[in-house]
């Protein structure tokens, strides 16, 4: 087991008097270990990118009409905080209609700028000072920053490559205190793709009912899972649990709508409600535009998820496939759109591996240690590319483990 206490080796910044400019907690938060190598290749011809998590698709032109009607018709003012009532009304209907959850869209849904802006109001609603949130070791990037932005300490239940990178409640009771206030669960899973199973899901809900705990659940990518014989189990679908979940999900991924930013918010009313008033003053509303999009995406925009999600299981398949032929032993993911291989048959660290392979074959992935502790060992390919990029990216990593392979 680990806690997650990133330190970061830069300077205190003080003026000339001696008094601090930079708030401490602001100090204690590690650079991005993406964005690293987003500057790297920034400018540079010629390089392939597995990096960088975000659909190559543009978003479909039905939803992108809907928002152009929208401006057309004068829609340029503030929403309702809690956004538009149209929005959250097929919100419902559609958690309804995949999930069999029923949420009330005038007190139970919350349309935010992106589900980045949603996990901060869920954890700033709900932490106090020295509250503990347990999460899942590699985690998202962001999950250190914002749990510790909002007073609280993140810490890690270690998973394994062995056991498909699953979070298990049996390791995460083992890290339960009296501070601990909080699961935060990715599923699916990024940086590895995994998973949960639906016998997991209830076991961790379960555990979190009998320590009083909440569950905030960022299912982001949970249209993107590829295994039609075990389909997705949302926290939503957990009948008796909705008084201590809340739900976090968006269009970024599975509609291609990254630059959008509408994510939501599902859960009780009182957390909703308190939700809001952070929202409220810090955001005001969601971009009014970019809600007549979503209403869009969710009324007619089933078909664009299937071919979607059918590119990606394609590039999937090829990705997995391709490393474990070229010497990169990688679980299969069941979800998202990211394949995390281990990179030990060369010896090198993560950040060695992402660098060299970047310097001497232009391709870039991400250092599985960006991710947490457990990652180290492995790195990050995004198959949201081109199949052709994927086939170069293939060959030139293919060229890269045979000269550096320990094996050889």
């Amino acid at each position: 087991m680990t806690n997650s206490t990133h330190q970061d080796s830069t300077p205190r910044s003080d003026n000339a008097a001696g008094r601090r400019r930079i708030a401490q907690r602001v100090e204690d938060i590690p650079p991005s270990g993406i964005r690293k190598f987003f500057d790297l290749i920034a400018g540079q011809e010629g390089i392939i990118s597995l990096g960088v998590g975000e659909p190559d698709f543009v978003t479909p032109w039905h939803i992108r009409e809907a928002a152009i009607d929208s401006l057309e018709r004068g829609h340029t003012h503030y929403t309702s905080n809690y956004g538009t009532p149209e929005l959250r009304k097929e919100l419902a209907a559609y958690l309804e209609r995949l999930y069999g959850a029923k949420y009330d869209p005038q007190s139970e849904l919350l349309i935010t700028v992106g589900v980045s802006e949603a996990l901060d109001l869920a954890l700033r609603a709900t932490l106090d000072p020295g509250d503990e949130v347990i999460t899942g070791d590699p985690c998202y990037v962001a999950y250190f920053p914002v749990v510790h932005m909002a007073g609280g300490s993140l810490i890690t239940a270690p998973t394994t490559m062995e056991d498909e990178f699953r979070l298990r409640a049996s390791e995460v009771e083992k890290l339960i205190t009296p501070q601990t206030r909080a699961l935060l669960i990715n599923n699916p899973s990024n940086p590895t793709g995994a998973v949960l199973d639906r016998a997991t899901t209830e076991e961790l809900s379960e555990m979190a009912a009998r320590h009083d705990l909440l569950v905030i659940a960022d299912e982001i990518y949970d249209r993107l899972v590829y295994s039609p014989d075990e389909p997705f189990t949302s926290f939503a679908s957990l009948t008796g649990r909705s008084d201590q979940t809340i739900v976090l999900g968006g269009f970024s991924k599975s509609y291609a709508m990254t630059g959008w930013r509408v994510g939501y918010a599902a859960g009780p009313s009182d957390i909703i409600s308190a939700m809001m008033k952070v929202h409220q003053y810090t955001m005001m509303s969601a971009p009014t535009a970019a809600q007549a999009a979503a209403v869009a995406a969710l009324r007619e925009g089933e078909r664009d998820v299937q071919e979607m999600r059918e590119a990606y299981d394609q590039r999937r398949r090829l990705l997995v496939g391709g490393l474990r032929r070229i010497g990169l032993p990688c679980v299969e993911p069941r979800g998202a759109f990211y394949a995390f291989p281990s990179i030990m048959p060369t010896g090198m660290s993560s950040e060695e591996f992402a660098e060299r392979l970047l310097t001497e074959e232009g391709v870039a992935v991400v250092p599985g240690s960006a991710f947490g502790p457990s990652g180290e060992g492995f790195v990050r390919c995004c198959y949201a590319a081109s199949v052709e990029d994927i086939e170069e990216a293939l060959t030139r990593m293919g060229r890269f483990v045979e000269r550096h392979s320990q094996s050889r």
